[in-house]
């Protein structure tokens, strides 16, 4: 095979679930995804990436190590996936590696920006003995952005459809939106939790990493009261661009919107935590300013049949990315992919309309194997 097209887009989310990994071909004209593989996060490694967002248990020690581990992580993930297309080192262009943020601190609130994914590119590039681009978000933050989404431009390029204004929605921890309009500019922006907060309400009641296909919160009935109150959270009145993440929607903040209402049913509350992942994010569509003709879930918030079946009857004509081509898991991982294709041709991989950076860049730095 040529190595002019074939990218790898590796990926592990807020979740910190998995390390994702997909093998695509893209040129000018579109993409094909070649081969994928998930390898799941060990129990001890999620505990230390957890414990690195909590500012409370960080250490430098800690972070080292874990960013050496998950370098081998995501060589191995990759490694696996060669196996699986049957392809060579040699047959990959780049690895895009997006690496496990562990804090992000977009601009505003007088806090100094910034943005830490970690996950050492040079591990991947020399035990995989592939070129490796890595440390995408930075570039957009010394800029003015926000540093996220960057999924947007990827969207853009591999969704718009000419007279049809589309709104991809990526459902993982937290939520985001791509406007992608029919005259071809592109919107986007982080609505506020998707998956995170049911997540680790499931973790506490559940003792299983998330709600299965949301069936617990389908046992549960939302509680106005403390719906209102979550909405509330000055987050959602913000104008984008905007972005989030563990730093707010965490355990600590779950607590203090609980603590009026300890003699709530858990399931309840699951339910409650379902209805804000999808009033925030259906009303963030509706409020847009461009009407909206279809909508299309990705991550993995489109395996949840209850969160599905919410968003479905507040917004029309809904759908997953199946039916654009492409699997809600593997959206993602071709985004990262396709923005080791846009540094390796030395062409923008932000979009200033989503991040609200002064200028498009070139993202990326490049780890050579040698």
């Amino acid at each position: 095979m040529t190595t002019d097209n074939i990218f790898i887009g590796l990926m592990s989310g807020t979740s910190v679930d998995a390390v994702d990994a997909v093998a695509v071909k893209i040129t000018e004209h579109g993409y094909k995804i070649i081969s994928t593989h998930s390898e799941l996060i060990s129990a001890d490694l999620r505990a230390q990436i957890l414990d690195l967002c909590d500012p409370q248990k960080e250490s430098i020690q800690l972070l080292a190590e874990t960013d050496h581990q998950l370098g081998k992580l995501y060589a191995h993930a990759t490694h696996q996936l060669l196996a699986k297309a049957n392809l060579k080192a040699g047959d990959i262009r780049a690895i895009g590696c997006h690496g496990q943020t562990i804090r992000h601190s977009p601009p505003g609130a007088e806090q100094i920006p910034f943005s830490l994914q970690i996950g050492d590119a040079n591990v991947v590039a020399a035990d995989t003995n592939i070129t490796v681009v890595a440390d995408f978000r930075r570039k957009d933050i010394a800029l003015g952005g926000q540093g996220a989404p960057l999924a947007p431009g990827f969207h853009q390029f591999a969704f718009t459809e000419n007279e049809i204004n589309r709104a991809i929605v990526n459902i993982g921890g937290i939520s985001n939106i791509s406007l992608l309009e029919a005259s071809g500019s592109c919107l986007g922006f982080d609505t506020g939790p998707g998956n995170v907060l049911m997540d680790l309400w499931s973790q506490i009641h559940l003792g299983t990493r998330y709600d299965h296909n949301g069936s617990w919160a389908a046992q549960g009935t939302p509680i106005p009261k403390l719906l209102t109150q979550m909405k509330a959270d000055g987050f959602f009145a913000l104008p984008a661009p905007k972005s989030t993440g563990r730093e707010l929607f965490n355990i600590n903040w779950l607590n203090n919107q609980l603590a009026d209402f300890s003699e709530a049913a858990p399931q309840d509350i699951q339910a409650t935590l379902l209805s804000l992942t999808a009033e925030t994010i259906s009303e963030s569509i509706l409020a847009l300013p461009q009407s909206i003709d279809e909508v299309f879930i990705c991550g993995g918030g489109a395996f949840n049949g209850c969160l599905m079946d919410s968003l479905t009857a507040k917004l029309t004509q809904v759908a997953t990315t199946d039916a654009l081509g492409i699997s809600p898991s593997w959206v993602e991982c071709c985004a990262f992919a396709w923005l080791a294709k846009q540094r390796m041709a030395s062409m923008a991989g932000n979009l200033t309309s989503v991040t609200g950076a002064t200028r498009q860049a070139v993202l990326g730095a490049v780890y050579l194997p040698d």
